[in-house]
């Protein structure tokens, strides 16, 4: 009876990029998305009057994104689980 629960669970993880005056978030999928983080991270922390266009390249449905940096309100990680 177990065995339909028993399929092969993999996880997907997403940047989540918040921000200012935007209701949902981008959600973006990189081949290194942990080292993506700290550098949006970095850039949420250090930003001060000086903006800078953000420009990445990602691996999901969004292919290209741009945004400026002073318009970042918060950075999280997110694991999707994915049913193989």
């Amino acid at each position: 009876m177990t065995q339909g629960f028993a399929q092969n669970y993999k996880k997907r993880i997403s940047v989540l990029v918040f921000l200012k005056n935007a209701v949902a978030p981008l959600v973006l999928y990189f081949d290194n998305p942990y080292e993506e983080y700290t550098e949006l991270l970095e850039l949420c922390k250090t930003q001060g009057g000086i903006a800078k266009i953000i420009e990445k390249e990602t691996t999901g449905p969004i292919k290209k994104v741009a945004f400026l940096s002073n318009q970042i309100a918060a950075v999280a990680i997110q694991e999707e689980p994915i049913v193989s």
